[in-house]
């Protein structure tokens, strides 16, 4: 998987009094991970190495949140200060790291296991300290957002396929997000292909993509329970 596949990075232009030149934004924020899979009986916590990749002193925010009905158009954030109302315990909440150096954020799992998967986002962002000078110039702040996969304790996977005219919809009817990659589209003969987007599709969303005349899709469905290539 690509270190980018599934980040969602946020860059936010902070005009200051520093003295900084003007330049193209860069990761002086590194994390290990960026997707996170908590499973019953095998992983209920996890931790991910956050380090300092400039010659500054940095201040980092922490801040989880869980994703309401994923993917579908009534996509909310749900908030709770408590992590055992929100279901996931993130700690620390803030951290200073200074010039090259590495701490751990810990993320577990608090509530029972789910009949359908809890979807989080945690967000790794640093933020602006103390700053002193008479010059102007322009900060650039890079972050991300950590997805967080909360598996039910029975994964079941189950994509449903429609189409009409040249669009194909793909239904996901389980409990469970799974990623559809290695997509393509054949004619019947299986020589004229052409590559299909990949995708993430969480329970009861839907997604549509084009299709060609007189071409069926075809995509590898990675679950946690199993990994099939099927043609739609």
């Amino acid at each position: 998987m690509t270190f980018g596949r599934y980040l969602r990075r946020w860059t936010a232009l902070l005009v200051a009094t520093c003295a900084m030149p003007l330049a193209p934004a860069h990761a002086d924020l590194v994390l290990s991970q960026l997707i996170i899979e908590l499973e019953p009986g095998k992983a209920l916590r996890q931790d991910v190495e956050v380090w300092n990749n400039s010659p500054d002193r940095t201040y980092v925010a922490v801040e989880p949140k869980e994703v309401v009905n994923a993917g579908t158009a009534a996509e909310t954030r749900r908030q709770d200060p408590d992590p055992a109302k929100l279901g996931l315990l993130v700690s620390p909440a803030r951290m200073i790291l200074e010039p090259g150096e590495r701490k751990l954020i810990r993320i577990a799992e608090l509530s029972v296991p789910p009949e359908r998967e809890r979807d989080y986002r945690v967000t790794v962002k640093p933020v602006v300290g103390t700053i002193s000078s008479t010059k102007s110039g322009l900060k650039i702040l890079v972050g991300y957002d950590v997805l967080v996969l909360v598996r039910p304790s029975q994964p079941h996977a189950k994509v449903v396929f429609t189409r009409s005219a040249d669009k194909a919809t793909f239904r996901n009817d389980g409990n469970v997000s799974v990623e559809m990659i290695d997509g393509r589209q054949c004619d019947s003969t299986g020589r004229d292909c052409s590559e299909l987007p990949g995708k993430r599709l969480y329970p009861g969303a839907e997604w549509a993509a084009d299709l060609k005349p007189g071409h069926h899709a075809e995509y590898t469905i990675r679950s946690p329970d199993q990994n099939v290539r099927k043609v739609f």
